[in-house]
């Protein structure tokens, strides 16, 4: 089997029930409910795979571990907007090579100390790209048994649920249950 079947493969296995959100939301979404994906087999190569990261980063528990630094300082970052240290720490194993092509056009390239440290470097990048298009749309779900995050891109930045077919509905179902209890 070839690289691209694996990752394809791997992102059919990923079990997380919220996928695609920016980079730094998917990671901080590696945890739902009582489950989280980095502890289950093959966790890591399934994360990898759904980001495109496979064969950029090496399936190493030294990357598991940076990422898992880069989590811890997002989720930190999030109860208190002022905890800047941890986030800056893994900020600094890398920077953005800026370059002109042969063609004229301009390019970025991440160039980070390790390899390891790519996916938890363009996890806490993302970050700060999202913070500058709006830190008001980075959200939590709001409904009480969930935790996972989304970047709300709704026209009027009103959304409130991570996943309408599933919390939304929920939240719905239970407000009609309790109106037809009364």
């Amino acid at each position: 089997m070839d690289a691209l079947a694996d990752q394809e493969q791997d992102q059919d296995q990923d079990p997380r029930p919220l996928r695609g959100e920016p980079l730094s939301l998917d990671l901080l979404n590696t945890r739902w409910h009582d489950e989280q994906l980095f502890r289950q087999p093959h966790g890591l190569a399934v994360w990898l795979a759904s980001n495109n990261l496979t064969g950029r980063a090496p399936d190493t528990p030294e990357t598991l571990d940076a990422l898992l630094q880069a989590r811890a300082a997002l989720l930190a970052l999030r109860a208190d907007p002022q905890d800047t240290t941890a986030l800056n720490a893994v900020l600094a194993h890398g920077r953005i090579c800026r370059t002109l092509d042969a063609d004229g056009q301009p390019q970025e390239e991440p160039e980070v100390t390790d390899p390891v440290w790519l996916p938890a470097w363009l996890a806490a990048d993302d970050y700060l790209r999202l913070l500058a298009r709006g830190p008001s749309r980075i959200r939590e779900c709001v409904h009480d048994s969930c935790i996972l995050t989304f970047f709300d891109t709704s026209q009027n930045g009103r959304r409130r649920w991570c996943d309408m077919a599933s919390c939304g509905n929920r939240a719905k179902a239970a407000r009609h249950y309790a109106q037809r209890k009364q």
